[in-house]
């Protein structure tokens, strides 16, 4: 594991989101940070998942996504949708659906909701595109929650390469 590479990535500024996933009657919710707008028109957000991730496969056969910004103060919210699937993680969250059926939280600085537009491979994950079809700023005075902000809470550090 590489302390400095570890460090230089978390130089790249981005936030971090609970992404929403439905398909037919099963929801549900994930971590991620490596989300951003890649088009103006149409308007587009990309994200980039895990393949072996559970909740893959339900955007992928759902066709949809939600993308909930979290507010500053939403690291606890952040670390619980960062665990593994098992337990169902929306059960003791307040959460409602839009346009596509993916879950979006009540609470959340913003959100946008997204149907898939495409999807290709990147290394070990996929770039997941979404073609934004709703979304709202839901507590306009707060400051989005940054990746940097949250060291190590995701255990990727010891995911980075050695050396470059």
């Amino acid at each position: 594991m590489s302390h400095a590479i570890a460090a230089l990535c978390r130089r790249l500024t981005h936030g971090v989101y609970v992404i929403g996933v439905a398909h037919g009657a099963v929801h549900n919710a994930f971590t991620a940070s490596w989300v951003m707008q890649c088009s103006f028109d149409p308007l587009l957000l990309t994200l980039a998942v895990h393949r072996e991730h559970g909740s893959y496969r339900l955007l992928i056969e759902g066709g949809a996504f939600a993308v909930s910004v979290l507010r500053e103060d939403q690291m606890a919210l952040a670390a619980h949708f960062g665990q593994p699937q098992g337990a169902d993680k929306l059960a003791s969250i307040a959460w409602t659906v839009r346009r596509t059926g993916a879950p979006v939280l009540c609470d959340a600085l913003a959100y946008f909701d997204c149907s898939l537009y495409g999807h290709h491979p990147a290394g070990d994950h996929e770039l997941v595109l979404g073609r934004v079809v709703d979304g709202a700023i839901l507590s306009p005075d707060a400051a989005p929650l940054d990746y940097a902000s949250t060291g190590d809470l995701d255990g990727s550090e010891r995911l980075f390469p050695d050396t470059l």
